[in-house]
């Protein structure tokens, strides 16, 4: 295992049905089979990470397959360019990306991290393979250098944090929403829609390997499926009640998908 002790930094070894350091510190692990190393100080000051709304809209929205293309992709870049033993999912949500990288990665060992602890209840339940943990990115309770790979989707990024947890050698992959994602949804959402920014890859400590760009168009065809869509997107919370019902009368509405996946490899100083 690659965790660490949250309060003291120590290493953590499994001990009946907890994970306990040299110190004493302990922590046990749920019956669904996830362990919360989530210190109260790194929890922010509303909510830890998505809310059960959105966790369950994602939910209905994801497992219909309407991101489907992205997982896959993202599997065959996994299957590329992976050959350790170590990945961590961080900012993993209800695992539906993990399990499906855990599944490719069958010789591995997988690790999915969120600040929800809803979240990761959740994907310890559906993925048994997957070893599951609440923490927050930004201070990843993992032992140094000891990830092959580190993937992030649509989580925040933390690039001092990454670089300390991956291997000499190591990769990310991070996925993004590219300019046109969801563009006729904010249509519908706004007067004056806007295209997504996308910033320029370089990024401090890695080199860039290569982008890979998933494209497709989605046709929802029911109110649930375009609500569950929207409740799983931060426009949820700021649109107008109005617009929000307008958009819920509709029955039907084609949608762009538009992902970046982003391959890095942590560059030679930082080995």
């Amino acid at each position: 295992m690659i965790y660490i002790c949250p309060v003291c930094g120590k290493v953590l070894q499994p001990s009946g049905g907890s994970l306990k350091c040299e110190v004493g510190h302990s922590f046990d692990v749920a019956r669904s089979g996830y362990v919360n190393l989530l210190l109260s100080k790194h929890m922010g000051k509303v909510v830890h990470g998505d809310n059960k709304l959105m966790l369950n809209a994602r939910r209905k929205f994801l497992e219909k397959g309407y991101y489907s293309p992205l997982r896959e992709s993202l599997c065959d870049e996994v299957r590329t360019r992976f050959s350790g033993k170590v990945l961590l999912d961080a900012g993993c949500g209800e695992g539906y990306y993990t399990s499906a990288v855990a599944e490719t990665a069958n010789w591995a060992e997988v690790y999915g991290c969120d600040i929800s602890k809803i979240a990761v209840e959740l994907a310890a339940k559906r993925d048994k393979r997957t070893h599951y943990f609440a923490g927050s990115v930004f201070h990843l309770p993992v032992v140094g250098r000891s990830c092959d790979m580190l993937v992030t989707m649509f989580a925040p990024y933390c690039g001092e944090e990454f670089r300390r947890v991956l291997r000499p050698g190591g990769i990310m992959i991070i996925a993004i929403p590219s300019v046109n994602h969801l563009w006729e949804l904010k249509k519908k959402l706004y007067d004056i829609p806007y295209k997504n920014e996308v910033k320029p890859y370089e990024l401090e400590g890695f080199d860039f390997v290569g982008s890979r760009r998933i494209t497709y168009k989605m046709e929802l065809r029911s109110s649930e499926d375009i609500m569950s869509l929207f409740a799983m997107t931060p426009y949820y919370y700021r649109t107008e009640p109005a617009r929000a019902a307008s958009l819920e009368a509709l029955d039907g509405l084609d949608i762009t998908a538009d992902f970046e996946l982003l391959t890095y490899k942590i560059t030679a100083k930082n080995d």
